[in-house]
């Protein structure tokens, strides 16, 4: 079995050239780095990952904290970050945080990050202080994605911005009477995303000098399952609106969904829009505000990548742009 003395041999370096290189350390050109990977495949050397972490104190293990792991957004974040945690040499374990109801979230403990991970990254997760206090006795880098933690890095969207184009978007095609799916209870593990989207909903009508119907106003848990049953009752309302802003695009197909069966046409009849660009938007026609929610993941993974790799802790927040996507299911309002 070759030895990383025999990769150094053949790749004419030194042995601990040879370490940083498979370590992915930034003190190694990427030509000789390209060359050392190049050789310790050649002769099917792999280093011990055990030996590496009692020699360095590292794991090469990241964090990644999530209120859920079955919904599209977290698993598009997790499926990003690991790519681009992997293309440095480190890799991700998952904490899902869910409990069995939806307005609770399991704790962060010790157990699951003590000399386990070198680092975390959180997915909207809202910490408590008691958990901010857990991972700096730790002496451990956090980067968040959504949901803030003060004093570390953020990368996030406008949520307030993103809904006040939403909203525009139907303003601007003539229509008043417009209702909204997506309040949670103030409770729920993740509340900073929902309540700062209703927000800016009812800010946007109130700037434009439309009354927020209170009975049009809808909670979900996020589901188009959810939204397509609640949303029936919704539009069997008399009035109802002839509009429908949801917080999320699974939300928006639930409630289109609901529209189409109580034989209302989309958008002739009832326009909905969302927010996301769901992995099915595009395929169902859905107008969206869209973000890019694969290269928050890629942006948070760089940044806790730099604070391990090159002590770089900085604080920044790093607001990604939204867009609004006009696709089939909105329109002018019915005459």
């Amino acid at each position: 079995m070759s030895t990383i003395t025999d990769v150094a041999r053949v790749a004419g370096v030194s042995v601990a050239t040879v370490s940083r290189a498979l370590r992915g350390l930034d003190r190694v050109s990427p030509e000789t780095r390209q060359r050392v990977l190049d050789v310790a495949e050649e002769l099917h050397y792999v280093a011990s990952p055990t030996a590496t972490s009692l020699a360095s104190g590292r794991t090469r293990v990241v964090a990644v904290v999530a209120p859920f792991l079955t919904r599209w957004f977290f698993a598009t974040l997790v499926s990003a970050i690991e790519k681009e945690l992997r293309s440095r040499g480190h890799h991700a374990i998952l904490f899902d945080l869910e409990d069995d109801t939806y307005d609770q979230r399991l704790p962060l403990t010790q157990n699951m990050l003590w000399k386990r991970v070198d680092g975390l990254i959180t997915l909207n997760v809202p910490m408590e202080p008691d958990e901010v206090a857990l991972v700096d006795r730790l002496g451990l880098p956090l980067v968040a994605i959504g949901s803030s933690v003060p004093g570390r890095p953020c990368v996030r969207i406008d949520d307030r911005t993103t809904m006040r184009t939403a909203v525009q978007h139907l303003i601007d095609l003539g229509h008043e009477r417009i209702g909204y799916i997506g309040d949670v209870p103030r409770n729920v593990a993740h509340v900073q995303t929902p309540q700062d989207r209703l927000d800016a909903f009812r800010a946007t009508m109130a700037a434009a000098g439309l009354p927020v119907v209170e009975e049009w106003i809808l909670g979900s848990d996020w589901t188009a399952e959810a939204a397509a049953r609640d949303g029936a009752g919704l539009l069997r309302l008399d009035p109802r609106p002839t509009a429908v802003v949801a917080a999320s695009d699974e939300m928006a197909i639930g409630v289109r969904e609901s529209a189409r069966g109580l034989g209302l046409r989309v958008p002739e009849d009832f326009s909905v829009i969302g927010i996301d660009d769901y992995v099915l938007s595009g395929v169902l026609g859905l107008t969206t505000v869209r973000q890019d929610v694969a290269a928050q993941g890629r942006a948070a993974a760089r940044l806790l990548l730099a604070a391990l790799l090159e002590g770089d802790e900085g604080s920044d927040e790093v607001v990604m742009p939204t867009e609004l996507v006009v696709r089939s299911s909105t329109g002018p309002v019915p005459a």
